[in-house]
């Protein structure tokens, strides 16, 4: 029989088949390996199976309440969030709120997600953060890195909003309307009202770009609370917070402001844009709802003596006349009215049908609280609430305002209350809590009441959030008349400010802000969120809330320690005070 000699390749396929097989999957075996282990891709591909993994565990409500268990007790911890969320504000998502409706911007208030379709994971720093630049240094430049936004740079560059120097962005002090700076327009100002002087204190800027306005009135000892939505300058609140002043992400749209009725002596709008007589001047009336009687109302910018809008500039003169608002000047572009003491000329003929608001209204209604087209009555103490009238800075941070006694024993709980955070402020500063240094100027307090723990505060080089949970009692009006600052807010949600954005969160009774609504988890995640790294956390509330507020702090990264309370103190409470650790996703 004649041999065939077939090719070498050709014998025994199925042998060579299995082998090549083995070959390639073991020469595979090593690439993946050396690509996850040695290469940037394998970190993303770790954060993406994190994210995965977080995203999986939080969306089934099973799921995730078996995932906050295990974090109460101590068996979990919280991971990293992917670098995509380094400035994730869950309640200002524009990929989620650009679907809402666009009408009155309702799209860009503030819309909260639900929590299990949040993931629950901790946001990371941008990448070369550093520890924030220390007031009042920060005034003028911050880290480039930590906001690493240049939009508004490029943009407002020419009018002195700010500029990129290397490193930092640095802050000039001009604005749209005040080209040659803040400090020059604020004496401007101050040939028309008391700048200076204490009378003014409490004031809103609305629409604040970087918020140069209230950085300079506070060397008048005039506290501002700035405020502008997140919109395509993406950072203004977030710039404003790094550099040291008072700042909330905010829009005025279909809701009232978190702010209680009659607490601000002055009121500014510098090119803010907001269409104060649309909608049957809606949000001029809302503009009334919060200055006291007497207070002052400054726009500088359109519509005022300004080209091509004269119709809207002669419907805004016709609104502050049907609202008996005495016009101060007109100087330029810049307008000043001041509001009437009281509201005997209404009601009044008027072409935006503006009446009186029902005395069932309460206009310290502001969470969540539609805009309303009346007029809210100013009340029967008016005397005490007006400006030049109520004390003046400093006198009034002491003194027990008429507020407080709308309470049962107010005037006596106000004046206990402002001991005791006198006690607590002392024997906290003995804890080495950085209060009253460099390292702390952003502070917030959770659950404020009467602001007795910002008060004690007044003469360290700080500014304090006082927040009054939306369903405890509305104090926040008491808050205002001591010259200090504050909003109303639900603790069940995400608060309106950029990650990063406190160096220290003050909280008395935990577990009273969210106790049968949501979890502590939630919660102390949030604050993590908006707390700056090295930042601080004191908590006082039960020993069994801080055992537990403890074990959750281990599993967020926080370092943590418990003490006593105040030697003097009759309470058993126990004060846990931790500290939140610069860490960085692995590149």
């Amino acid at each position: 029989m004649a041999q065939i000699n077939l090719p070498f390749s050709k014998r025994n396929p199925r042998q060579w088949k299995l082998l090549d097989l083995i070959t390639f999957a073991l020469f595979a075996t090593v690439f993946v390996f050396f690509v996850l282990v040695f290469t940037p891709l394998g970190d993303s591909l770790a954060a993406s199976g994190r994210e995965t993994l977080v995203l999986s565990s939080t969306s089934d409500p099973k799921q995730r309440h078996k995932l906050l268990s295990l974090v109460e007790s101590g068996k979990h911890s919280i991971d990293s969030c992917p670098y995509e969320a380094v400035d994730h504000m869950p309640c200002e998502d524009p990929r989620r709120n650009s679907k809402l409706s666009h009408d009155m911007n309702f799209y860009r208030e503030r819309h909260c997600p639900l929590p299990q379709e949040s993931p629950l994971c901790l946001i990371p720093p941008p990448k070369g953060y550093k520890i924030s630049v220390r007031w009042p240094e920060s005034l003028q430049k911050i880290w480039h890195n930590n906001v690493p936004f240049d939009k508004i740079a490029d943009r407002k560059g020419h009018q002195g909003w700010m500029k990129i120097d290397g490193q930092h962005f640095i802050f000039p002090g001009g604005g749209t309307m005040f080209p040659d700076g803040a400090i020059s327009y604020i004496e401007r100002l101050g040939q028309y009202i008391p700048i200076s002087g204490g009378v003014l204190r409490t004031a809103l800027d609305m629409g604040c770009g970087v918020a140069s306005f209230g950085a300079y009135l506070l060397k008048e000892d005039i506290l501002t609370l700035s405020f502008a939505p997140r919109d395509s300058h993406k950072a203004q609140i977030q710039f404003a917070l790094e550099r040291g002043i008072p700042a909330i992400v905010a829009m005025l749209g279909t809701r009232r402001l978190p702010l209680p009725a009659y607490s601000l002596d002055l009121v500014h709008c510098s090119r803010c844009l907001i269409p104060y007589t649309a909608y049957n001047a809606t949000y001029f009336v809302e503009v009334d709802r919060l200055l006291r009687p007497g207070g002052y109302f400054v726009v500088s910018g359109p519509p005022v003596q300004w080209a091509k809008l004269d119709k809207e500039w002669a419907d805004l003169q016709a609104v502050a006349r049907a609202l008996c608002y005495e016009l101060i000047v007109v100087d330029g572009n810049t307008v000043i009215w001041k509001k009437p003491s009281a509201d005997s000329c209404f009601p009044n003929e008027n072409e935006f049908g503006l009446e009186l608001c029902s005395e069932s209204d309460d206009p310290n209604h502001a969470w969540y609280h539609k805009l309303k087209n009346c007029i809210s009555r100013i009340p029967s103490s008016t005397g005490e609430y007006s400006v030049g009238t109520i004390p003046n800075w400093p006198e009034r941070l002491s003194k027990p305002p008429s507020r407080a006694a709308l309470l049962k024993t107010g005037i006596n709980v106000f004046e206990a209350d402002t001991r005791r955070w006198q006690r607590r402020v002392s024997y906290y500063k003995s804890l080495n809590l950085k209060l009253g240094t460099p390292a702390v100027r952003n502070v917030m307090d959770m659950n404020a009441f009467f602001g007795g723990f910002a008060a004690a505060l007044s003469s360290d080089p700080v500014w304090v959030m006082n927040v009054v949970p939306a369903r405890k009692s509305s104090t926040l009006g008491v808050v205002y008349d001591r010259g200090l600052i504050g909003v109303y807010h639900d603790w069940c949600e995400p608060f309106s400010t950029y990650p990063r954005t406190y160096d220290f969160i003050h909280v008395s009774s935990i577990d009273s802000l969210i106790k049968n609504r949501c979890n502590s988890v939630d919660l102390m995640v949030e604050m993590d969120r908006i707390l700056r790294p090295e930042g601080t956390v004191v908590i006082r509330d039960s020993a069994e809330v801080i055992d537990r507020v403890n074990r959750i702090a281990a599993a967020i990264k926080w370092t943590s320690v418990v003490h006593e309370s105040e030697p003097d103190s009759k309470s058993s409470e126990k004060i846990l005070v931790a500290t939140k650790k610069l860490w960085r996703l692995s590149t």
